[in-house]
């Protein structure tokens, strides 16, 4: 199955997406904000981890977690301009990097999971 251009794509639009809602002054309440704005960041940045590991399957996972880490570090910089009025916060930046190392995590369970099982199959068949 072939799904790197729709992953790119929705990728790029949740890229776009993120930095409008992080760079805005006063950006519209998401359904997550109950949750808290740690949990915010983590969702965001796992979801686009997910898109950019389904959309670039040659580029290393720390290459993606480096990348996606250094915009979210970006953003907590350019939040920092008065004008913008909003606040910069390392632990924002912190929680971006975690949820792309947790979404980047449980991807690569899940795959060891689906080998293993793949790899079990035919002994299970041979004993059956």
């Amino acid at each position: 199955m072939q799904i790197d251009k729709p992953a790119r794509i929705l990728f790029f639009a949740a890229l776009a997406f993120t930095l409008y809602m992080m760079l805005q002054p006063s950006p519209p309440h998401l359904i997550f904000e109950r949750l808290g704005d740690k949990a915010e960041h983590a969702i965001s940045f796992g979801g686009m981890a997910l898109l950019a590991r389904l959309g670039f399957r040659k580029m290393p996972d720390w290459l993606i977690l480096e990348r996606l880490s250094f915009i979210g570090a970006l953003i907590e910089v350019v939040q920092a301009i008065p004008s913008l009025h909003r606040d910069c916060d390392w632990h924002d930046w912190l929680a971006d990097s975690i949820g792309v190392a947790v979404s980047l995590g449980l991807i690569r369970v899940l795959r060891l999971r689906e080998r293993l099982e793949t790899q079990l199959a035919p002994v299970e068949a041979i004993d059956g």
